[in-house]
């Protein structure tokens, strides 16, 4: 089972942003469709992530000023997988990719720079329970 490659449990319609849109219009769209992470993305490639979790905390913190765009505040160096590598790679990417101490519960699956999918960890916990 953890063997399954990533391309087999992906979420392959993936809600996507473009790094002019506003913070504002972002998070909208974040909340809208009730997900925790937007891909960032440019003619099919993928250069950065929003989380809610940062966005919805900066915005109460009011740290964003009007106009601010989700190129000046999303994450560049973007942790990935590719779509032939394993359920296991993808927990263990997961629970290592973050240099904090939280764990990463969305990777964007990436080929060639293009975004194919995204797996989160209820994709993972849905295939294996």
């Amino acid at each position: 089972m953890l063997n399954k490659k990533v391309k087999e449990i992906m979420t392959t319609d993936v809600i996507t942003t473009t790094s002019d849109i506003d913070v504002v219009y972002a998070f909208e769209k974040l909340m809208k469709h009730k997900i925790s992470s937007l891909p960032v993305v440019e003619d099919d490639k993928l250069v950065g992530i929003i989380t809610a979790t940062d966005v919805g905390h900066n915005l109460i913190l009011d740290k964003y000023e009007l106009g601010t765009t989700v190129d000046e505040i999303m994450i560049k160096s973007v942790i990935t997988i590719s779509p032939e590598d394993s359920i296991e790679t993808a927990i263990k990417v997961m629970k290592e990719g973050n240099s904090s101490s939280s764990i990463l519960n969305q990777l964007p699956v990436v080929e060639d720079g293009k975004l194919m999918g995204i797996i989160s960890d209820g994709d993972i916990i849905q295939e294996i329970f």
